[in-house]
């Protein structure tokens, strides 16, 4: 059967069976497979394939996901990118979800890095250039880069919904949304450096500790919670066991240290807590933000 004839065949089964989207094509040939994963793939499909013979091979290369089932031959195991260790196609739907829950987790994962490496470095430099002093000492500098890692990957174990459509990598409302974040960072981390120093009369000292605190809780973890999904925060999927253990010892270390002088100068427990109520604030506008420039996934 050659390709007209398949297009044929194709077309007068979908005018009888009355059934979109859907089709039988009878009596193919190898060629044929391979011809119809490139027909659809061309007309925008993401396609998947299964076979179980040497003849499936080339459309199983093909195809944007070869399956192979649990009795295929070694040739066709070898051309595809999936193979099913027991029989049946139900693994199939797992394999589906679990790999976008990981995509997912990429993407988060992406836009977290973008929004953190915007602001942060970018601050520290214009704290130099504008002010000649150094917004934070090189030891806090080690530390923040220290609990901003350890929390970040956690985001390996969060919990994230599948979406019910093929992903696909879309850098342009990515890097939107990053920059965005970025830049609403920046104007509190500003302003609190000149409150602080003009306003509250603080020593260089206290004012690193101040900094140093308030860009653990905001760029470290309200941006990572801003982040971890298209929705507002506080809707599912909430945070999984290990993400919210994370942050729970990271804002627990980085009070004790600020609070009593460990490694920097100390500050006011009433410092610590207006800077975390200030963070609430803050997840709240930035995931406002985020909304805004990163719409949400068609369910």
């Amino acid at each position: 059967m050659r390709g007209s004839g398949l297009k044929r065949s194709c077309y007068q089964h979908r005018s009888q069976t009355r059934l979109p989207g859907f089709g039988i094509y009878p009596g193919v040939f190898p060629q044929d497979k391979f011809l119809l994963v490139q027909a659809l793939q061309k007309a925008g499909h993401v396609v998947g394939m299964t076979g179980d013979g040497v003849n499936d091979a080339p459309a199983l290369r093909q195809a944007d996901v070869g399956i192979a089932v649990a009795s295929e031959t070694d040739v066709a195991k070898a051309a595809a990118s999936l193979v099913l260790t027991r029989t049946g196609l139900g693994e199939i739907v797992m394999a589906i979800e679990g790999s976008r829950r990981i995509f997912q987790r990429m993407q988060n994962f992406v836009l977290t890095m973008i929004s953190m490496k915007l602001s942060t470095p970018i601050f520290f430099a214009l704290g130099v250039i504008l002010v000649g002093k150094f917004v934070l000492t090189p030891l806090q500098i080690v530390i923040l880069m220290l609990l901003g890692n350890f929390v970040t990957m956690s985001v390996s174990m969060d919990r994230v919904a599948s979406s019910p459509q093929p992903d696909r990598w879309v850098i342009r409302p990515l890097m939107a949304a990053g920059a965005g974040l970025a830049i609403l960072s920046l104007l509190p981390n500003g302003g609190i450096y000149w409150v602080a120093m003009n306003v509250l009369q603080l020593g260089v000292a206290q004012t690193q500790t101040l900094l140093f605190f308030w860009l653990v809780i905001s760029a470290g973890q309200a941006v990572l919670y801003v982040t971890r999904g298209r929705g507002f925060f506080w809707e599912p999927p909430y945070p999984g066991r290990w993400h919210l253990v994370a942050t729970l010892l990271d804002v627990s270390v980085v009070t004790l240290l600020a609070t009593q002088g460990w490694l920097m100068a100390p500050i006011s427990p009433t410092l610590v807590a207006g800077t975390l109520l200030l963070a609430l604030a803050f997840l709240f506008g930035a995931d406002v933000l985020k909304i805004v420039l990163l719409p949400r996934r068609a369910s």
